[in-house]
């Protein structure tokens, strides 16, 4: 795919998402064929750049090509800085966030409250493509504020106006945070509308849907943010049903585990001792969620205070698991269940 000056492997993208979109799982993502991988967003708070937060999320050494960084925030001033600062440091696309549902990012009036705002955000828009003009600036939205505020097309020529490059749609309002069906109906009267690439978003858990999505809304691309959460392999299997029409066999558990270790390393060189053993826990669950017997391990886990307990625990498990099965044994038959259960919704991005 053609997109904003770079040739990418395909039309799938890692949605930003706070917590969980690091460089550790963006580099997995994009190997296991994602096209793009967007950043978790980095704060416009000039007095919070030295933090070791921010220096980590503005941290892409080694990182293929293209680097998106979503950036946060209200002031139109703070957020033009935000995107100077990070293109500083690498970034090749700017990315807007405006469709965080988040409590304590909508409360600062950030995310997407400024959906309620249309003046606000051409103001807001505008500063930041002036201010990196030779770097694509891009926008991540949702539907409106509630659904009596559905705004998105009047956000679109908004965007179109102030020069950004492409829009992504998470196809619900904010008032609906994750909850319900998202609103492919909307994606495709704003895609009908738009002059840019619309990129959507919400409920794509499985090759069926990312080819229904395609179809229903003509969007340009797809962006799967919870659904790839433990399945980080979930991006080959869709590229490959939507080149085949047919299904690549589940990946073997002695696979997945060579995978999970992969990143649990990464993660742990990545974040240092303390802060790695934290974060590992989380990918674990989401790796581990849904399978047979995995409730008491997962409990286990989240008690282990070492880097190398975490990984004997982890050898113990899929060892095991590799003794009786092939294929990872699921209580739910649908593989998507575990990584959507699972999903932190203050944690995560638009």
């Amino acid at each position: 795919m053609e997109f904003l000056g770079f040739t990418l492997r395909n039309n799938l993208f890692v949605a930003p998402m706070a917590g969980v979109t690091d460089r550790p799982f963006r580099q997995l993502c994009k190997s296991l064929g994602a096209g793009l991988a967007v950043s978790e967003m980095v704060t416009s708070n000039s007095l919070l750049y030295g933090s070791a937060k921010t220096r980590r999320r503005a941290n892409h050494d080694g990182e293929v090509a293209p680097i998106s960084v979503q950036i946060a925030g209200a002031d139109p001033a703070m957020m033009a800085d935000a995107a100077r600062y990070n293109v500083d440091r690498g970034a090749q696309i700017i990315d807007i966030n405006m469709g965080c549902p988040a409590k304590k990012i909508c409360n600062v009036m950030a995310g997407s409250a400024l959906l309620r705002d249309e003046p606000l955000v051409g103001k807001i828009l505008s500063a930041v493509v002036n201010a990196v003009p030779q770097t694509p600036v891009t926008l991540k939205i949702r539907t409106g504020w509630d659904t009596s505020n559905r705004n998105a097309l009047s956000i679109l020529k908004i965007a179109e106006q102030s020069g950004i490059r492409a829009l992504a749609m998470h196809g619900r309002t904010r008032a609906c945070g994750y909850s319900g069906h998202a609103e492919y109906d909307t994606i495709r009267a704003v895609k009908a509308e738009a002059r840019i690439p619309l990129i959507a978003n919400g409920d794509i858990v499985s090759p069926e849907t990312a080819k229904f999505v395609l179809e229903s809304t003509r969007a340009d691309a797809l962006m799967i943010g919870r659904a790839a959460q433990g399945r980080p392999w979930l991006f080959r299997e869709i590229e490959h049903f939507l080149n085949t029409g047919t299904h690549l066999m589940p990946p073997r558990v002695t696979e997945i585990h060579r995978i999970l270790l992969a990143h649990l390393e990464d993660l742990y060189l990545f974040y240092g001792t303390e802060t790695g053993v934290r974060v590992a826990r989380k990918h674990i669950s989401w790796y581990t969620k849904g399978l047979v017997g995995s409730a008491a391990f997962r409990h286990m886990m989240n008690q282990l205070p070492t880097i190398a307990l975490q990984r004997q625990a982890c050898q113990r498990l899929f060892l095991a698991l590799a003794e009786h099965n092939e294929h990872l044994p699921y209580v739910s038959s649908d593989p998507a269940t575990p990584a959507l259960a699972n999903a932190n919704c203050e944690d995560l991005a638009a």
